[in-house]
Protein backbone atom coordinates (compact mmCIF):
# COMPACT_ATOMS: atom_id res chain seq x y z
CA UNK A 1 0.00 0.00 0.00
CA UNK A 2 1.06 3.10 -1.03
CA UNK A 3 1.49 6.51 1.66
CA UNK A 4 -1.01 9.25 0.46
CA UNK A 5 1.41 12.23 0.32
CA UNK A 6 0.53 13.79 -2.73
CA UNK A 7 -2.32 16.20 -1.56
CA UNK A 8 0.12 17.38 1.98
CA UNK A 9 2.30 18.08 -0.45
CA UNK A 10 0.55 20.14 -2.89
CA UNK A 11 -0.86 21.90 -0.17
CA UNK A 12 2.22 23.00 1.65
CA UNK A 13 3.97 24.02 -1.71
CA UNK A 14 0.80 26.09 -2.28
CA UNK A 15 1.06 28.09 1.17
CA UNK A 16 4.99 28.48 0.65
CA UNK A 17 3.89 30.14 -2.79
CA UNK A 18 1.35 32.64 -1.54
CA UNK A 19 3.81 33.64 1.78
CA UNK A 20 6.59 34.20 -0.90
CA UNK A 21 3.83 36.36 -3.09
CA UNK A 22 2.68 38.14 0.37
CA UNK A 23 6.64 38.82 1.22
CA UNK A 24 6.99 40.28 -2.56
CA UNK A 25 4.36 42.13 -1.95
CA UNK A 26 5.01 43.93 1.57
CA UNK A 27 8.94 44.24 0.16
CA UNK A 28 7.33 46.44 -3.15
CA UNK A 29 5.28 48.43 -1.23
CA UNK A 30 8.23 49.29 1.48
CA UNK A 31 10.37 49.95 -1.68
CA UNK A 32 7.52 52.20 -3.10
CA UNK A 33 7.31 54.26 0.22
CA UNK A 34 11.13 54.85 1.05
CA UNK A 35 12.50 55.01 -2.48
CA UNK A 36 9.70 56.79 -4.58
CA UNK A 37 7.48 58.18 -2.33
CA UNK A 38 10.33 60.16 -0.58
CA UNK A 39 9.71 61.41 3.12
CA UNK A 40 6.17 61.34 2.70
CA UNK A 41 4.48 59.04 4.92
CA UNK A 42 1.08 58.62 4.90
CA UNK A 43 -1.57 56.44 7.89
CA UNK A 44 -1.39 53.23 6.70
CA UNK A 45 2.15 52.99 4.91
CA UNK A 46 4.48 50.47 5.59
CA UNK A 47 6.56 53.21 6.38
CA UNK A 48 9.59 53.66 9.26
CA UNK A 49 11.41 57.24 10.56
CA UNK A 50 15.32 57.88 10.00
CA UNK A 51 16.61 58.58 13.30
CA UNK A 52 17.82 62.72 13.56
CA UNK A 53 21.05 61.26 14.80
CA UNK A 54 21.90 59.06 11.95
CA UNK A 55 25.50 58.24 11.40
CA UNK A 56 27.21 57.10 7.85
CA UNK A 57 29.92 55.37 7.24
CA UNK A 58 31.82 54.25 4.72
CA UNK A 59 35.99 54.83 5.71
CA UNK A 60 37.67 58.14 4.82
CA UNK A 61 39.52 58.56 1.36
CA UNK A 62 38.30 55.92 -1.59
CA UNK A 63 34.97 54.31 -0.84
CA UNK A 64 35.64 50.97 0.74
CA UNK A 65 31.99 49.67 0.60
CA UNK A 66 28.61 50.11 -1.21
CA UNK A 67 26.14 50.21 0.70
CA UNK A 68 25.78 52.69 4.39
CA UNK A 69 25.53 51.77 8.02
CA UNK A 70 22.48 53.67 10.22
CA UNK A 71 22.27 53.93 13.44
CA UNK A 72 23.73 50.48 15.39
CA UNK A 73 23.89 48.83 11.53
CA UNK A 74 20.58 47.31 12.26
CA UNK A 75 19.37 48.06 9.02
CA UNK A 76 21.01 49.19 5.75
CA UNK A 77 20.65 51.38 2.97
CA UNK A 78 21.68 52.96 -0.25
CA UNK A 79 20.60 56.77 -0.42
CA UNK A 80 18.38 57.21 -3.45
CA UNK A 81 18.52 59.98 -5.70
CA UNK A 82 15.47 62.14 -6.73
CA UNK A 83 14.18 59.38 -8.82
CA UNK A 84 14.64 56.79 -6.59
CA UNK A 85 17.86 55.24 -8.33
CA UNK A 86 20.65 54.07 -6.28
CA UNK A 87 23.06 56.51 -7.00
CA UNK A 88 26.29 55.54 -4.53
CA UNK A 89 27.67 52.31 -6.50
CA UNK A 90 27.93 54.68 -9.89
CA UNK A 91 31.31 56.00 -10.66
CA UNK A 92 30.03 59.44 -10.89
CA UNK A 93 28.79 59.83 -7.24
CA UNK A 94 31.88 58.04 -5.90
CA UNK A 95 33.93 60.51 -7.64
CA UNK A 96 31.70 63.89 -6.35
CA UNK A 97 32.22 61.69 -3.02
CA UNK A 98 35.99 61.48 -3.13
CA UNK A 99 35.94 65.20 -4.55
CA UNK A 100 34.09 66.74 -1.74
CA UNK A 101 35.81 64.61 0.44
CA UNK A 102 38.90 66.37 -0.25
CA UNK A 103 37.79 69.72 0.09
CA UNK A 104 36.13 69.37 3.34
CA UNK A 105 39.82 67.57 4.47
CA UNK A 106 41.52 70.35 3.95
CA UNK A 107 39.07 73.02 5.10
CA UNK A 108 39.65 70.44 8.27
CA UNK A 109 43.44 71.22 8.32
CA UNK A 110 42.83 75.02 7.82
CA UNK A 111 40.74 75.32 10.93
CA UNK A 112 37.32 76.33 9.15
CA UNK A 113 35.89 73.10 9.80
CA UNK A 114 35.52 70.22 12.50
CA UNK A 115 34.32 66.93 13.43
CA UNK A 116 32.11 68.56 16.41
CA UNK A 117 30.29 71.58 13.70
CA UNK A 118 27.07 71.48 13.27
CA UNK A 119 27.04 71.41 9.37
CA UNK A 120 24.32 72.27 6.58
CA UNK A 121 24.96 71.54 2.73
CA UNK A 122 22.21 73.93 0.47
CA UNK A 123 20.95 73.15 -2.82
CA UNK A 124 22.28 69.43 -2.94
CA UNK A 125 19.99 67.40 -4.98
CA UNK A 126 21.26 64.07 -3.58
CA UNK A 127 23.39 64.99 -0.83
CA UNK A 128 27.39 63.33 -1.97
CA UNK A 129 28.45 66.47 -0.03
CA UNK A 130 26.54 65.75 2.56
CA UNK A 131 27.50 61.70 2.60
CA UNK A 132 31.57 63.21 2.53
CA UNK A 133 31.29 65.25 5.65
CA UNK A 134 29.76 62.10 7.46
CA UNK A 135 32.50 59.86 5.64
CA UNK A 136 34.88 61.86 7.52
CA UNK A 137 33.31 62.00 10.78
CA UNK A 138 31.77 65.28 10.64
CA UNK A 139 28.22 63.69 11.64
CA UNK A 140 26.21 66.18 12.10
CA UNK A 141 24.95 66.95 8.80
CA UNK A 142 21.88 67.48 6.87
CA UNK A 143 21.53 68.51 3.22
CA UNK A 144 18.58 70.48 1.85
CA UNK A 145 16.93 70.62 -1.42
CA UNK A 146 13.52 70.90 -2.99
CA UNK A 147 13.27 67.39 -3.59
CA UNK A 148 14.10 65.39 -0.37
CA UNK A 149 16.52 62.40 -1.05
CA UNK A 150 16.90 60.59 2.26
CA UNK A 151 18.23 60.06 4.30
CA UNK A 152 20.89 62.37 3.28
CA UNK A 153 18.59 65.66 2.48
CA UNK A 154 15.57 66.87 3.02
CA UNK A 155 12.98 68.65 1.46
CA UNK A 156 13.32 72.77 2.19
CA UNK A 157 13.79 75.69 -0.22
CA UNK A 158 17.20 77.43 0.81
CA UNK A 159 15.52 80.45 0.37
CA UNK A 160 13.18 79.54 3.63
CA UNK A 161 15.17 77.30 5.62
CA UNK A 162 13.30 74.95 8.15
CA UNK A 163 15.42 76.18 10.79
CA UNK A 164 16.28 78.51 14.19
CA UNK A 165 18.40 81.54 13.93
CA UNK A 166 22.26 80.84 14.79
CA UNK A 167 21.97 77.00 14.07
CA UNK A 168 24.87 75.91 11.81
CA UNK A 169 28.71 76.12 12.81
CA UNK A 170 29.37 75.56 8.90
CA UNK A 171 27.30 75.64 5.57
CA UNK A 172 28.45 74.43 2.24
CA UNK A 173 26.85 75.36 -1.11
CA UNK A 174 28.53 73.31 -3.42
CA UNK A 175 28.18 72.31 -7.41
CA UNK A 176 27.84 76.06 -8.02
CA UNK A 177 24.06 76.16 -6.71
CA UNK A 178 24.06 79.84 -6.14
CA UNK A 179 25.38 80.63 -9.67
CA UNK A 180 22.31 78.92 -10.78
CA UNK A 181 19.86 80.06 -8.40
CA UNK A 182 17.84 82.94 -9.43
CA UNK A 183 17.77 84.93 -6.08
CA UNK A 184 20.90 84.06 -4.76
CA UNK A 185 19.95 87.48 -2.58
CA UNK A 186 17.65 86.34 -0.41
CA UNK A 187 19.39 82.76 -0.27
CA UNK A 188 22.39 84.83 1.22
CA UNK A 189 19.95 86.37 3.67
CA UNK A 190 19.16 83.41 4.89
CA UNK A 191 22.30 81.45 5.32
CA UNK A 192 22.88 84.87 7.21
CA UNK A 193 20.69 84.10 9.63
CA UNK A 194 20.97 80.13 10.46
CA UNK A 195 24.91 80.62 10.50
CA UNK A 196 25.90 81.11 13.87
CA UNK A 197 28.83 84.15 14.75
CA UNK A 198 32.05 83.26 13.94
CA UNK A 199 30.45 80.52 12.39
CA UNK A 200 32.13 79.73 8.16
CA UNK A 201 30.32 79.58 5.04
CA UNK A 202 32.05 77.98 2.29
CA UNK A 203 30.66 78.51 -1.27
CA UNK A 204 31.79 76.70 -4.65
CA UNK A 205 31.00 79.54 -8.11
CA UNK A 206 32.30 79.28 -11.60
CA UNK A 207 32.27 83.13 -11.42
CA UNK A 208 35.91 84.33 -11.70
CA UNK A 209 35.52 87.98 -13.10
CA UNK A 210 36.53 90.71 -10.76
CA UNK A 211 33.05 92.38 -11.28
CA UNK A 212 31.03 89.05 -10.32
CA UNK A 213 33.37 88.08 -7.47
CA UNK A 214 33.21 91.09 -5.68
CA UNK A 215 29.40 91.28 -6.33
CA UNK A 216 28.97 87.89 -4.65
CA UNK A 217 30.98 88.92 -1.62
CA UNK A 218 28.82 91.92 -1.39
CA UNK A 219 25.58 89.59 -0.91
CA UNK A 220 26.82 88.89 2.64
CA UNK A 221 27.00 91.90 4.32
CA UNK A 222 26.92 89.60 7.47
CA UNK A 223 30.61 88.22 6.86
CA UNK A 224 33.96 88.51 6.46
CA UNK A 225 36.22 87.51 3.66
CA UNK A 226 38.84 84.63 3.93
CA UNK A 227 40.07 83.44 1.34
CA UNK A 228 39.42 81.88 -1.95
CA UNK A 229 41.57 79.17 -4.22
CA UNK A 230 40.63 78.15 -7.80
CA UNK A 231 40.36 74.44 -7.92
CA UNK A 232 39.81 71.59 -10.27
CA UNK A 233 35.86 70.14 -10.43
CA UNK A 234 35.48 66.57 -10.49
CA UNK A 235 33.44 66.35 -13.88
CA UNK A 236 33.63 67.59 -17.45
CA UNK A 237 30.43 70.12 -16.48
CA UNK A 238 32.14 71.89 -13.47
CA UNK A 239 35.96 71.43 -14.67
CA UNK A 240 37.17 74.36 -12.33
CA UNK A 241 35.21 76.20 -9.16
CA UNK A 242 36.90 79.23 -7.07
CA UNK A 243 35.90 78.49 -3.50
CA UNK A 244 35.51 81.17 -1.24
CA UNK A 245 35.52 81.33 2.57
CA UNK A 246 34.00 83.52 4.73
CA UNK A 247 33.04 83.85 8.64
CA UNK A 248 30.11 85.60 9.80
CA UNK A 249 30.53 88.33 12.09
CA UNK A 250 29.05 89.28 15.63
CA UNK A 251 28.89 92.95 14.70
CA UNK A 252 26.06 92.57 12.13
CA UNK A 253 22.82 94.41 11.01
CA UNK A 254 19.14 92.64 11.61
CA UNK A 255 17.98 90.39 8.91
CA UNK A 256 17.11 92.59 5.84
CA UNK A 257 18.77 95.70 6.97
CA UNK A 258 21.24 97.19 3.98
CA UNK A 259 24.29 98.88 5.46
CA UNK A 260 24.20 102.73 5.14
CA UNK A 261 26.42 103.67 1.71
CA UNK A 262 29.33 106.06 2.14
CA UNK A 263 31.62 107.61 5.02
CA UNK A 264 31.35 110.17 7.38
CA UNK A 265 32.17 112.56 4.74
CA UNK A 266 30.64 111.44 1.98
CA UNK A 267 33.50 110.18 -0.13
CA UNK A 268 33.76 106.96 -1.85
CA UNK A 269 36.74 105.71 -4.46
CA UNK A 270 35.85 103.01 -7.23
CA UNK A 271 37.41 100.44 -7.00
CA UNK A 272 39.65 98.77 -8.94
CA UNK A 273 37.97 95.97 -10.71
CA UNK A 274 35.27 98.66 -12.31
CA UNK A 275 38.28 100.68 -13.96
CA UNK A 276 39.68 97.94 -15.24
CA UNK A 277 35.85 97.96 -16.98
CA UNK A 278 35.90 101.44 -18.26
CA UNK A 279 39.54 100.51 -19.88
CA UNK A 280 37.65 97.78 -21.82
CA UNK A 281 35.14 100.44 -23.19
CA UNK A 282 34.65 101.49 -26.30
CA UNK A 283 36.28 104.77 -27.62
CA UNK A 284 35.09 108.33 -26.98
CA UNK A 285 34.27 110.48 -30.07
CA UNK A 286 36.96 113.21 -29.79
CA UNK A 287 35.70 115.35 -32.66
CA UNK A 288 32.52 116.99 -32.97
CA UNK A 289 29.80 115.47 -34.79
CA UNK A 290 28.25 117.69 -37.48
CA UNK A 291 25.28 115.20 -37.33
CA UNK A 292 25.29 113.57 -33.84
CA UNK A 293 22.11 110.92 -34.34
CA UNK A 294 23.71 109.69 -37.31
CA UNK A 295 26.97 109.27 -35.82
CA UNK A 296 25.09 107.98 -32.91
CA UNK A 297 23.45 105.17 -35.09
CA UNK A 298 26.97 104.64 -36.73
CA UNK A 299 29.10 104.41 -32.81
CA UNK A 300 25.76 102.21 -31.08
CA UNK A 301 27.56 98.98 -32.62
CA UNK A 302 30.66 99.78 -30.76
CA UNK A 303 29.45 100.35 -27.34
CA UNK A 304 30.34 97.90 -24.72
CA UNK A 305 28.01 97.30 -22.56
CA UNK A 306 28.56 96.32 -18.92
CA UNK A 307 27.11 92.75 -18.96
CA UNK A 308 28.77 92.00 -22.15
CA UNK A 309 32.10 92.30 -20.44
CA UNK A 310 30.84 90.89 -16.62
CA UNK A 311 28.61 88.44 -14.67
CA UNK A 312 25.81 91.02 -13.45
CA UNK A 313 23.90 87.77 -12.28
CA UNK A 314 24.64 87.86 -8.16
CA UNK A 315 23.56 91.35 -7.96
CA UNK A 316 20.71 91.84 -5.28
CA UNK A 317 18.10 93.99 -7.91
CA UNK A 318 18.43 95.65 -11.22
CA UNK A 319 17.69 99.20 -11.46
CA UNK A 320 17.31 101.79 -14.14
CA UNK A 321 17.20 105.18 -13.65
CA UNK A 322 15.80 107.39 -15.90
CA UNK A 323 16.77 111.10 -14.87
CA UNK A 324 14.84 113.65 -17.61
CA UNK A 325 12.15 111.03 -18.25
CA UNK A 326 9.09 113.46 -18.48
CA UNK A 327 6.47 111.27 -18.58
CA UNK A 328 6.20 106.88 -19.23
CA UNK A 329 6.55 107.72 -22.27
CA UNK A 330 10.49 108.35 -22.63
CA UNK A 331 12.96 105.74 -22.72
CA UNK A 332 11.15 103.67 -19.98
CA UNK A 333 8.73 102.22 -22.71
CA UNK A 334 11.17 100.25 -24.17
CA UNK A 335 12.60 98.76 -21.38
CA UNK A 336 9.25 97.21 -20.56
CA UNK A 337 5.48 96.77 -21.16
CA UNK A 338 3.66 98.06 -17.99
CA UNK A 339 3.94 101.04 -15.38
CA UNK A 340 4.29 98.10 -12.83
CA UNK A 341 7.42 98.24 -11.06
CA UNK A 342 7.63 101.71 -12.18
CA UNK A 343 8.22 104.77 -10.35
CA UNK A 344 7.44 108.43 -12.10
CA UNK A 345 8.85 111.22 -9.73
CA UNK A 346 7.00 114.98 -10.90
CA UNK A 347 10.12 116.55 -9.27
CA UNK A 348 13.37 117.74 -11.05
CA UNK A 349 16.89 116.16 -10.82
CA UNK A 350 18.72 118.81 -8.57
CA UNK A 351 21.82 119.39 -6.51
CA UNK A 352 19.37 120.67 -3.55
CA UNK A 353 15.68 120.63 -2.27
CA UNK A 354 14.51 124.08 -3.89
CA UNK A 355 12.09 125.77 -5.95
CA UNK A 356 13.77 126.07 -9.54
CA UNK A 357 12.06 127.32 -12.69
CA UNK A 358 11.86 125.36 -16.18
CA UNK A 359 12.83 127.65 -18.60
CA UNK A 360 10.83 126.48 -22.12
CA UNK A 361 12.86 127.61 -25.09
CA UNK A 362 13.78 125.06 -27.96
CA UNK A 363 16.18 125.53 -30.78
CA UNK A 364 14.30 127.80 -33.81
CA UNK A 365 12.12 125.69 -36.23
CA UNK A 366 12.07 122.78 -33.68
CA UNK A 367 9.36 123.81 -30.99
CA UNK A 368 6.33 122.28 -32.83
CA UNK A 369 8.28 119.00 -33.96
CA UNK A 370 9.77 118.06 -30.40
CA UNK A 371 6.16 119.46 -28.45
CA UNK A 372 4.58 116.67 -31.19
CA UNK A 373 6.82 114.26 -29.90
CA UNK A 374 6.60 114.81 -26.69
CA UNK A 375 10.48 115.30 -25.97
CA UNK A 376 11.61 118.17 -23.18
CA UNK A 377 12.44 121.85 -24.80
CA UNK A 378 13.89 123.38 -21.64
CA UNK A 379 16.03 123.05 -18.85
CA UNK A 380 15.74 124.15 -14.81
CA UNK A 381 17.65 126.79 -13.22
CA UNK A 382 17.43 128.64 -9.46
CA UNK A 383 14.81 131.32 -9.29
CA UNK A 384 17.32 134.03 -8.66
CA UNK A 385 17.81 133.17 -12.44
CA UNK A 386 14.97 133.39 -13.87
CA UNK A 387 15.47 136.83 -14.95
CA UNK A 388 17.51 136.49 -17.25
CA UNK A 389 15.27 133.73 -19.01
CA UNK A 390 14.39 134.19 -23.12
CA UNK A 391 11.31 131.76 -23.36
CA UNK A 392 8.28 130.51 -21.34
CA UNK A 393 8.82 129.81 -17.91
CA UNK A 394 7.44 127.35 -15.13
CA UNK A 395 7.73 126.91 -11.52
CA UNK A 396 8.60 123.37 -10.21
CA UNK A 397 10.11 121.61 -8.00
CA UNK A 398 13.82 120.38 -7.72
CA UNK A 399 15.27 117.56 -5.13
CA UNK A 400 18.26 116.47 -3.87
CA UNK A 401 18.90 113.75 -6.42
CA UNK A 402 22.28 112.02 -5.57
CA UNK A 403 20.91 112.32 -1.71
CA UNK A 404 17.78 110.40 -3.23
CA UNK A 405 19.58 108.01 -5.29
CA UNK A 406 22.14 107.02 -1.90
CA UNK A 407 18.93 106.09 -0.18
CA UNK A 408 17.09 104.04 -3.01
CA UNK A 409 19.90 101.56 -4.06
CA UNK A 410 22.74 100.20 -2.41
CA UNK A 411 26.30 98.81 -4.04
CA UNK A 412 24.49 95.33 -3.93
CA UNK A 413 22.03 96.70 -6.89
CA UNK A 414 23.28 96.96 -10.42
CA UNK A 415 22.00 100.20 -11.17
CA UNK A 416 22.15 101.63 -14.81
CA UNK A 417 21.27 105.43 -15.70
CA UNK A 418 20.29 107.81 -18.60
CA UNK A 419 20.86 111.11 -18.17
CA UNK A 420 18.98 114.02 -20.59
CA UNK A 421 18.47 116.94 -18.28
CA UNK A 422 19.18 119.29 -20.73
CA UNK A 423 22.73 120.63 -19.41
CA UNK A 424 22.13 120.45 -15.71
CA UNK A 425 24.56 117.68 -16.08
CA UNK A 426 27.31 120.11 -15.17
CA UNK A 427 25.52 120.86 -12.12
CA UNK A 428 24.51 116.55 -11.15
CA UNK A 429 27.60 114.98 -12.04
CA UNK A 430 29.97 117.38 -9.87
CA UNK A 431 26.87 116.35 -6.62
CA UNK A 432 26.80 112.66 -7.37
CA UNK A 433 30.63 113.08 -7.03
CA UNK A 434 30.35 115.29 -4.15
CA UNK A 435 28.06 113.07 -1.90
CA UNK A 436 29.88 109.54 -3.22
CA UNK A 437 26.63 108.44 -4.86
CA UNK A 438 29.00 108.21 -8.66
CA UNK A 439 29.69 104.84 -6.95
CA UNK A 440 26.73 103.60 -6.71
CA UNK A 441 25.95 103.70 -10.33
CA UNK A 442 27.71 100.70 -12.95
CA UNK A 443 26.85 102.68 -16.02
CA UNK A 444 26.00 105.77 -17.48
CA UNK A 445 24.39 106.68 -21.14
CA UNK A 446 24.49 110.30 -20.65
CA UNK A 447 23.40 112.96 -23.09
CA UNK A 448 25.73 116.14 -23.01
CA UNK A 449 24.12 119.44 -23.81
CA UNK A 450 26.71 121.87 -25.67
CA UNK A 451 26.08 124.92 -28.12
CA UNK A 452 25.37 122.61 -31.53
CA UNK A 453 24.95 123.62 -35.07
CA UNK A 454 21.49 124.55 -35.62
CA UNK A 455 19.58 122.37 -39.03
CA UNK A 456 17.23 125.73 -39.38
CA UNK A 457 20.40 128.01 -39.99
CA UNK A 458 23.65 126.63 -41.54
CA UNK A 459 27.08 127.86 -40.36
CA UNK A 460 25.09 129.02 -37.05
CA UNK A 461 25.08 127.72 -33.39
CA UNK A 462 22.37 127.04 -30.84
CA UNK A 463 22.28 129.93 -27.81
CA UNK A 464 20.79 127.36 -25.71
CA UNK A 465 23.56 126.06 -24.26
CA UNK A 466 26.19 127.73 -23.98
CA UNK A 467 29.09 124.71 -23.03
CA UNK A 468 31.06 123.45 -26.39
CA UNK A 469 31.48 120.28 -27.43
CA UNK A 470 35.54 120.35 -25.94
CA UNK A 471 33.63 120.98 -22.47
CA UNK A 472 31.59 117.54 -23.01
CA UNK A 473 34.37 115.86 -24.09
CA UNK A 474 36.08 116.99 -20.36
CA UNK A 475 33.47 116.25 -18.67
CA UNK A 476 33.03 112.50 -20.23
CA UNK A 477 37.11 111.65 -19.95
CA UNK A 478 36.89 113.01 -16.61
CA UNK A 479 34.01 110.12 -15.79
CA UNK A 480 36.00 107.53 -17.09
CA UNK A 481 39.18 108.53 -15.49
CA UNK A 482 37.54 108.56 -11.94
CA UNK A 483 36.52 105.09 -13.00
CA UNK A 484 32.94 105.43 -14.27
CA UNK A 485 31.13 103.49 -17.46
CA UNK A 486 30.22 106.43 -19.07
CA UNK A 487 28.71 106.38 -22.58
CA UNK A 488 27.97 109.26 -25.23
CA UNK A 489 24.43 109.24 -25.87
CA UNK A 490 22.53 112.07 -28.03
Amino acid sequence: MEPATGKPGLLRNILVRVFLFCVLVICLRFAYVVTIRGEKCDLGDFCFSVPENLNLVTGVGPLRSSSAIIGNDAVRSTPAGPNGRNVLPTKDWQKAVQFYSSVFQDLIAEGYLSPNSKSLCVETPIGQDVFALKDIGVSDAIGIYKKASKPLVISAKAIRQPFDDNTFDFIFSGGNGLDKSAKPAEIAEEIARTLKPEGFLVVHTTSKDPYSFNSFIDLFNCCKFIRSRDINGFDSSIPYVREIVMQKENDILPHGVIKPYGSSVNKCSVPGYKQELVRKAELLITEEPLKPWITLKRNIKNIKYLPSMADISFKRRYVYVDVGARSYGSSIVSCINRKKGVTLLPYAAWVRNETLFFEINGDPGQENEEKARGRGMGRIQPVQSSASSTGKVDKIQGFDFANWLKSTVSEKDFVVMKMDVEGTEFDLIPRLFETGAICLIDEIFLECHYNRWQKCCPGERSSKYQKTYGQCLELFTSLRQSGVLVHQWW
